[in-house]
C-alpha cells in the first residue's frame, strides 16, 4: 500500500483531479483537456500522451456507463450502430500511424494538427450547441429512419478517426451528433449512450496504443487516483452548479490550445 502511494506522483494526481471534477460537473472536457495538459504543461511526446488518456478514459467512463446501464438510460441499438463506425476506423486508425511509426516526425505532426482540429470543433460544439439545435428544428425535416441508420455508423467512424489521432470529440462532438440525429430521444440517453459508445472505442483505440508502445502505465495510475474520487464527487454537487459558464470558459481554453498546436507546433 505504502509502495503504491510513493510510485504516484503528486502534479499527475492533481491534474486527474482537475479534470475529473470537470467531466464530473459538465460531462465533457476528458480528453479535450487531459491530452493537452499531457503534452504542453508535461512535455510528453504526443503519441504517448493521445495512448494514455485513451486508457484513462476508457476506466473512467466505464463506472458511467454501468450507472446508465443500471438506470436503463442507454440506447444500446445507437451503441452499436456508432461501434459499428467507429471499431474498424480505430483498428484501420491505428494501423496508419502503425505504418507512419508513431515516432516518426510525419506522425507527431499528424497527431498535433488533428488534436487541434479535434479541439476547435469541440469548442464550436460547447459554445453553438444550443442555437445549432434550434436552427436544426425549424430547418431540417425528420430524416427518414434507414438515412439516421447510416449516418450515425458515419459518425462512429468519424469520431473513431478522431479520437485515435487525438483522444478528443467523443464527448462533446458525439452527444452534439446524436442530439441532431434523435431529436425526439430524451437528453439522459443521449448522454448515456454516447458514454456508453466511449467505453469501447477508447479502449479498442486505447489497446492498439499500447502494441505501439505509447502507454505511460505510471502516468496513468496517477491520474486515475486523482480523477476517479475528483468525478464522484463533483457529481454530486454538479446539479447545483450552472454548466453554461463552464462551458463556454471550457470552450474559450480549448480555442487557445489549438492555436497553440497549429502555429507553435
Amino acid at each position: 500500500m505504502f509502495d503504491f502511494l510513493s510510485n504516484l506522483d503528486p502534479l499527475y494526481v492533481l491534474s486527474g483531479v482537475l479534470v475529473g471534477g470537470l467531466v464530473g460537473m459538465t460531462g465533457v472536457g476528458g480528453g479535450s483537456l487531459m491530452t493537452p495538459i499531457l503534452i504542453l504543461l508535461f512535455g510528453m511526446h504526443p503519441g504517448t500522451a493521445v495512448g494514455t488518456d485513451l486508457l484513462y478514459a476508457s476506466i473512467t467512463k466505464t463506472g458511467g456507463s454501468i450507472v446508465h446501464g443500471y438506470n436503463r438510460t442507454v440506447d444500446w441499438r445507437v451503441v452499436g450502430r456508432l461501434a459499428m463506425g467507429s471499431v474498424p476506423a480505430t483498428a484501420l486508425t491505428i494501423g496508419v500511424l502503425y505504418y507512419l511509426e508513431i515516432d516518426s516526425k510525419t506522425s507527431q505532426l499528424l497527431i498535433t494538427r488533428v488534436l487541434g482540429f479535434a479541439l476547435l470543433f469541440t469548442a464550436i460544439t460547447l459554445i453553438l450547441r444550443k442555437p445549432l439545435m434550434r436552427w436544426y428544428a425549424d430547418h431540417v425535416p425528420e430524416m427518414n429512419p434507414e438515412l439516421v441508420r447510416r449516418l450515425t455508423v458515419l459518425t462512429g467512424a468519424v469520431l473513431g478517426v478522431l479520437v485515435s489521432l487525438s483522444s478528443v470529440g467523443a464527448g462533446a462532438i458525439g452527444v452534439t451528433a446524436l442530439i441532431f440525429l434523435y431529436p425526439k430521444m430524451e437528453p439522459r440517453r443521449i448522454v448515456g449512450s454516447d458514454i456508453a459508445h466511449a467505453v469501447p472505442l477508447t479502449l479498442t483505440a486505447g489497446l492498439g496504443h499500447s502494441v505501439l508502445g505509447t502507454i505511460n502505465w505510471h502516468v496513468l495510475e496517477s491520474l486515475l487516483v486523482g480523477s476517479i474520487p475528483a468525478i464522484i464527487v463533483m457529481s454530486i454537487v454538479s446539479a447545483r452548479a450552472s454548466d453554461t459558464a463552464v462551458r463556454v470558459a471550457l470552450a474559450l481554453v480549448l480555442i487557445a490550445v489549438c492555436m497553440r498546436f497549429w502555429f507553435f507546433s
